[in-house]
C-alpha cells in the first residue's frame, strides 16, 4: 500500500536533524509552459564582517574596563536614578575587502540586544576610541539610522551614510526615551551570533549588455492526457508588469523581470512553499499549496516536492499531474529527488547509484524533465551529510556526478542542479568534500531553522541570524563562488513567552533577505512533521492568525514579488 503525504521525522539533539521521509499520490507526466530570458550581467556581492573593538562610553566611575565586558550599554544621560548615569555603546569595525570596483555599497549594523524595551536608539558616526577602558561620551557625531523600539535579538541600522567602502568606521549608539540601561552582545561574548557585526552589500558594477534569449515555447508530451491547457505566462519585464509580446524581445540589460537559464532572478529573489498534502484534502498535492496561497493572499514563485527512486506513482513517476498544472499556472518546480523508496522504507546506498544498478529509474525521470520542455530545479539528495548509512562523502560526489551526466546524455537540459546542504557548523570540516564541482552545480542551497524551544535552545534567532552562518562559510571558504543561493528550507518556531516573535520575525525576514543578496530564492518548509507539535513547539508559518499576518506581510514586500512567475 502505497503511503500519502510527506511525513518528516526529526529527531532532535544537540547538533543535525535526523529525517524519514514518505510521500505519495499516483499521477502521470507534466508539459508546462514558462519563457525565462536573459538575466542581466549586474554581479552584487556581499561581506560579513565582526567588530574589532567595542566599549561603552561612560562617566561612572563603577563601570570599569568596559573594553574588555561581554556586554554593552546604552542609557540616557538620567539613567536608573542617576542624572549622570548617561552611556553610549561604541564599535569599531575594520573594512579590508570591498572591491575597488564595489558601487552602491550599502551597510547594515546589527547589534543583539536579550530583552525587548520601549526605547529609541539612534547610530551616530562616532568621533570616540572603541579600544578605551571607558571614554567619555562626546558630542555626537551625524545621526546614521535609528530604532524605534527595541526588539528582543538581533536590531538593525543602515549606516551606509558612514560605511562606504574600506576603512575604519566607528559607531556609537545613543538611547532615548527609556531612563534604564539595555545591553547588548560585545565583541567578547563567548556565543559569536551575540557579537556586533557589519554586513556590507554593493554591486560590481554594469558589464557590457547582451542580448537575451528566450526558450522556446513548450509543446505537450504524448503521455499526458488531452486537457485544456491554460494560458502560458509570459515575463513581465518592468514592475508594471504589463504585457510582455510573444516571440524574442529585445530586454535591456539591467531590468528587473529578466531570469536566466538557471532560473536566477535579475532582482529581488523567488518566494517558495513546501506544505505536505493530507487525508483532509484527499492528499490532493496542488490543494496543499492553493490552501496557503489563498491564505497569504498570492502565488508562490517555487513548489517544492519530494520524490524517491521508486519510478512509480508521484512520489517516483515525477512530474505527476498536479506538478504539470501547477507549471502551467506559471509556478517554478523544485523536485528534491532521494535515493530512497518511501513506500518500502528502504534507502539506496550512493555507490548502488553510480554503479549502473538504477540506470532505468534515472533515465526514465530523465526523459520526463525533458518532456517538460521548461527549466525546473533538481536537486539529489538533499542534506547528504545526514545520511551516513548511504556512504562516504565521496560516494555521494560520484553519485551527484553519475546521475548529472546520464541526465546530459538524455538530452534533459532544463534540470537545474541545487546542491542542498543543512549548512549546519558542526559539518563545516565536510563540505568541501561534499562539493561536487561548479560544473555540476548550477545553485548552492541550504536550510536554516529558528527552532528555538523545539530543539532544546533557549536562544531566539532573528532571520538575519539564521541565515547568516553558512552564508558567510560559504564566502569565507569560497565552495560555489560566484553561484546563487538558495534556501531550500527555512522555518521558524513562535516563542510562548512573546506571542508576536512568530509575526515579527516574518515582517523582518525580507530585510534579512536584502542584508544577504546572494539568496535569490527562498522556500518554507510547512510541515508540522518538522519536529513534534507542542505548546511550545510549532514550526508552521499559518499555525494561528497572528503567523499568518506577517509571512503575509513578508510576501508581499517588493523583493519577493518577481513580474515574472506566480507572483504576478
Amino acid at each position: 500500500m502505497t503511503r500519502h503525504g510527506l511525513h518528516r521525522i526529526t529527531r532532535l539533539r544537540n547538533g543535525p536533524r535526523r529525517k524519514a521521509i514518505a510521500v505519495g499520490v499516483v499521477g502521470g507526466a507534466v508539459v508546462a509552459g514558462i519563457v525565462a530570458t536573459m538575466m542581466p550581467l549586474l554581479a552584487s556581492d556581499d561581506l560579513s564582517i565582526r567588530a574589532v573593538a567595542d566599549t561603552t562610553a561612560t562617566i561612572v566611575t563603577q563601570d570599569g574596563d568596559n573594553a574588555t565586558k561581554t556586554t554593552l550599554a546604552t542609557c540616557p544621560a538620567r539613567c536608573d536614578g542617576n542624572p549622570r548615569g548617561g552611556r553610549e555603546a561604541v564599535v569599531e569595525f575594520a573594512v579590508t575587502t570591498v572591491p575597488a570596483a564595489a558601487v552602491n555599497v550599502r551597510a547594515t549594523l546589527r547589534m543583539h540586544a536579550w530583552q525587548q524595551f520601549a526605547a529609541t536608539v539612534t547610530a551616530h558616526a562616532s568621533p570616540l576610541s572603541a579600544r578605551e577602558t571607558r571614554p567619555a561620551p562626546a558630542t555626537a557625531g551625524a545621526a546614521l539610522d535609528t530604532v524605534t523600539g527595541v526588539a528582543k535579538g538581533v536590531n538593525e541600522w543602515d549606516v551606509s551614510k558612514l560605511v562606504t567602502g574600506n576603512g575604519t568606521w566607528t559607531v556609537s549608539l545613543a538611547q532615548t526615551g527609556l531612563e534604564t540601561r539595555v545591553y547588548w552582545g560585545s565583541v567578547e561574548n563567548r556565543n559569536p551570533e551575540l557579537r556586533p557585526s557589519l554586513v556590507i552589500s554593493y554591486d560590481l558594477g554594469t558589464p557590457p549588455s547582451s542580448a537575451p534569449t528566450t526558450r522556446p515555447a513548450p509543446t505537450p508530451s504524448p503521455s499526458v492526457p488531452p486537457t485544456t491547457a491554460a494560458p502560458k505566462p509570459t515575463p513581465t519585464l518592468a514592475p508594471t508588469r504589463t504585457p510582455t509580446p510573444t516571440g524574442s524581445p529585445e530586454l535591456p540589460s539591467g531590468r528587473c523581470g529578466q531570469v536566466s537559464d538557471t532560473l536566477v532572478p535579475s532582482c529581488g529573489a523567488w518566494w517558495g512553499m513546501y506544505s505536505p498534502a493530507n487525508a483532509g484534502s484527499g492528499w490532493d498535492h496542488a490543494k496543499a499549496i492553493t490552501t496557503v496561497e489563498a491564505q497569504v493572499g498570492r502565488k508562490f514563485d517555487i513548489v517544492h516536492r519530494y520524490h524517491d527512486f521508486s519510478n512509480a506513482g508521484s512520489n517516483g513517476a515525477f512530474p505527476d499531474a498536479y506538478e504539470a498544472q501547477q507549471m502551467r499556472e506559471g509556478r517554478l518546480m523544485f523536485f528534491a529527488w532521494e535515493s530512497r523508496d518511501f513506500s518500502a522504507g528502504t534507502t539506496l546506498k550512493w555507490s548502488d547509484v553510480y554503479s549502473g544498478r538504477h540506470d532505468a529509474t534515472i533515465d526514465a525521470v530523465a526523459g520526463r524533465i525533458r518532456a517538460a520542455k521548461v527549466p525546473v530545479f533538481l536537486g539529489f539528495d538533499h542534506e547528504p551529510e545526514d545520511e551516513p548509512n548511504k556512504g562516504s562523502d565521496a560516494d555521494f560526489v560520484r553519485a551527484w556526478k553519475y546521475v548529472y551526466e546520464r541526465f546530459a546524455k538524455a538530452g534533459a537540459d532544463n534540470a537545474v542542479w541545487v546542491w542542498t546542504m543543512m549548512g549546519w557548523s558542526g559539518h563545516y570540516s565536510r563540505y568541501a568534500g561534499l562539493y561536487p564541482g561548479d560544473r555540476y552545480v548550477d545553485w548552492v542551497a541550504y536550510d536554516p531553522y529558528n527552532f528555538h524551544v523545539c530543539n532544546g535552545s533557549t536562544v531566539w534567532k532573528s532571520p538575519s541570524t539564521t541565515v547568516d552562518g553558512f552564508y558567510r562559510w560559504l564566502d569565507e571558504n569560497g565552495i560555489g563562488a560566484g553561484k546563487p543561493r538558495m534556501l531550500a528550507e527555512f522555518g521558524t518556531n513562535f516563542n510562548s513567552a512573546d506571542k508576536g516573535a512568530k509575526q515579527r520575525w516574518f515582517q523582518e525576514f525580507p530585510a534579512a533577505l536584502k542584508a544577504h543578496p546572494k539568496i535569490k530564492a527562498a522556500i518554507y518548509f510547512n510541515s508540522p512533521g518538522m519536529t513534534t507539535r507542542t505548546a511550545t513547539c510549532d514550526m508552521t508559518m499559518n499555525h494561528d492568525a497572528s503567523a499568518v499576518a506577517g509571512f503575509t506581510q513578508a510576501g508581499k514586500d517588493a523583493y519577493l514579488r518577481q513580474p515574472t512567475g506566480g507572483s504576478r
